[in-house]
C-alpha cells in the first residue's frame, strides 16, 4: 500500500478518524471542526439551525450535518442510530451556564441549572459509545469563571464544581473510550458578542490589560486543546483549564 505521507512531514494527528461536533455550527465547535479537518479527520456537525449548519459545513468541508435539538432524547438517539461507520471522537459544546438569583428559580429550573451539562453528556455518551472505537474520546465543555462563589452567579458555581468529578467517573465507566473536560474562561466567540452587546470591546480591552497572556482567548485556542485531547491517548478523566490566567486575576 502506498503511503500518502510526505517524507519529513509528520502524519496528521487525526488522520482517518471521525469527529462529531455536538454544537458545531459556530464558535468553539466550528473552530474545532476546522482544526480536526486540518489534522486529517472527517467531521460531522450538529446544531439546531439547518441554515447555519449548511454554511458551516461548506466552511470546513464537513462530511455530514444533522439539525436537531440536543435536549430532545429521541432526536439524539435517532442521530447516532442513523450515523454510518465508527466514531472516534465526540465533542459537546452545546449548552451553557445559567445565572440568576437562586430563590427565583422553580424546582425544575434548579435541576436543569445544576445537572444540564451532566445530563446532556450522559445522553450523548449512552448513544455514542456503541459506535466509538477503543481509545476514542468524549470531550466536554465547562468553565472556570464560576469557580468562585459571587453574587449573580446563582447555581452556576455548583454546576461548575460538579463537572470535574463527573468527568472522572464517566471516564471510568466508558473506558477504553476516554473522557476529558475543557474548562474555559472568557472566549471571544459570537455567543460572547451576543451576550455582551455593546460591552464586548470594553471586556476585550479589560482582559488584554489584566490577563497574564496579554491577549483574549479565542476559539482557535480552545480548538487546539480539544484536538490535542483527542489525539493524545494517554489523557482521560481530567480537567484542563484554558482561560489565559483569568481565574488568578
Amino acid at each position: 500500500m502506498t503511503s500518502s505521507a510526505v517524507p519529513g512531514r509528520p502524519e496528521p494527528e487525526l488522520a482517518g478518524q471521525n469527529v462529531v461536533l455536538i454544537g458545531g455550527s459556530a464558535g468553539i465547535g466550528l473552530e474545532t471542526a476546522r482544526r480536526a479537518r486540518a489534522q486529517g479527520a472527517e467531521v460531522i456537525l450538529t446544531g439546531r439551525r439547518a441554515d447555519r449548519l449548511e454554511q458551516a459545513a461548506l466552511d470546513v468541508g464537513a462530511r455530514r450535518t444533522a439539525a436537531f435539538d440536543v435536549n430532545e432524547e429521541g432526536a439524539v438517539e435517532r442521530f447516532f442510530q442513523d450515523l454510518p461507520g465508527p466514531i472516534d471522537h465526540v465533542m459537546i459544546t452545546a449548552g451553557g451556564p445559567r445565572y440568576g438569583p437562586m430563590l427565583e428559580l422553580d424546582p425544575a429550573q434548579v435541576r436543569d441549572a445544576i445537572a444540564d451539562h451532566a445530563v446532556l453528556a450522559l445522553l450523548v455518551a449512552r448513544n455514542a459509545v456503541g459506535k466509538m472505537r477503543p481509545g476514542g474520546s468524549l470531550v466536554l465543555m465547562g468553565g472556570t469563571g464560576a469557580r468562585r462563589v459571587a453574587p449573580g452567579l446563582g447555581l452556576a458555581s455548583a454546576a461548575t464544581a460538579a463537572l470535574p468529578p463527573f468527568t472522572a467517573a464517566l471516564a471510568l465507566e466508558l473506558a477504553p473510550v476516554r473522557v476529558n473536560l475543557i474548562a474555559a474562561g472568557f472566549v471571544d466567540t459570537p455567543l460572547s458578542a451576543a451576550l455582551l452587546g455593546d460591552r464586548l470591546e470594553e471586556r476585550r480591552n479589560e482582559l488584554r490589560a489584566k490577563l497574564p497572556i496579554g491577549r483574549v482567548v479565542g476559539p482557535a485556542d480552545v480548538a487546539a486543546l480539544a484536538v490535542h485531547l483527542m489525539a493524545n491517548t494517554a489523557l482521560t478523566g481530567a480537567t484542563y483549564d484554558i482561560d489565559g490566567g483569568q481565574q488568578f486575576v
